[in-house]
């Protein structure tokens, strides 16, 4: 594999957060935090934004990354999927198919170089064609209930209801803050979730998807618990 490409896609749309990759974060433009853990990866030739926004642009390339092209409107609406806006930014740097692609979320103000940097070794082993970090569900998804509209609940696995939780089969979600593959993969547009697809294992205190004011809050939380945990050596 040759030199390492991040691609970051960050369009200017989001609704119900709005302005949320260039919002302020514990001090920082929030798209700050995950260009200063690829930065420090060390292991990228390159760290590219997508986006059609000219502030997100702008700021990006204060904090370190390139934003060689303006992405199309037809690929940052609200429906737009992350496969498409990886592979048009993979064409449009023109990148051999062996070449390591990471995706990484510009709201991921928990992602860790070391994480990246695993990510890129389990690619490497050449029997993967995406890997990606994942954390365990708080609570057994087996005894999940639906809610009708009056309020009545149901089980989605009544059979579960009498089961021991240590007895339950643990269950595992996207982290959402990085999708390692190659180019070729990417341009396949291969379900980041078929055969082939590897899980790297993060603890569930660096994750937290980023969505609603009520995701911001709670990460703000929690960076303000992992900074204090820091300071006191914990």
């Amino acid at each position: 594999m040759t030199g390492a490409v991040a691609i970051v896609p960050a369009r200017g749309g989001s609704k119900r957060i709005p302005r949320k990759n260039v919002r302020a974060f514990a001090g920082k433009p929030m798209i700050a935090w995950p260009l200063a853990a690829a930065t420090e990866a060390g292991c990228f030739e390159r760290i590219v934004v997508t986006t059609d926004d000219a502030d997100i642009a702008a700021t990006a390339r204060v904090h370190g990354a390139e934003t060689p092209f303006v992405r199309p409107a037809h690929l940052a609406d609200d429906h737009t999927a992350t496969q498409p806006v990886i592979a048009h930014a993979i064409d449009a740097l023109g990148l051999g198919g062996d070449v390591p692609v990471c995706c990484i979320y510009p709201t991921a103000p928990f992602l860790r170089a070391g994480d990246l940097l695993r990510g890129l070794d389990r690619l490497g082993a050449g029997d993967a064609t995406f890997v990606l970090p994942i954390a365990p569900y708080p609570f057994p998804i087996q005894r999940a209930v639906r809610r009708g509209a009056d309020g009545a609940l149901a089980m989605f696995d009544p059979d579960a209801f009498a089961a021991r939780s240590q007895d339950l089969e643990e269950a595992w979600h996207d982290a959402g803050q990085f999708y390692w593959a190659t180019a070729a993969t990417w341009r396949t547009g291969t379900p980041i979730f078929a055969a082939g697809a590897v899980g790297l294992d993060l603890p569930a205190d660096r994750v937290q998807d980023i969505d609603t004011p009520g995701d911001w809050r709670r990460a703000e939380l929690m960076h303000a618990a992992m900074q204090d945990a820091e300071c006191h050596g914990a």
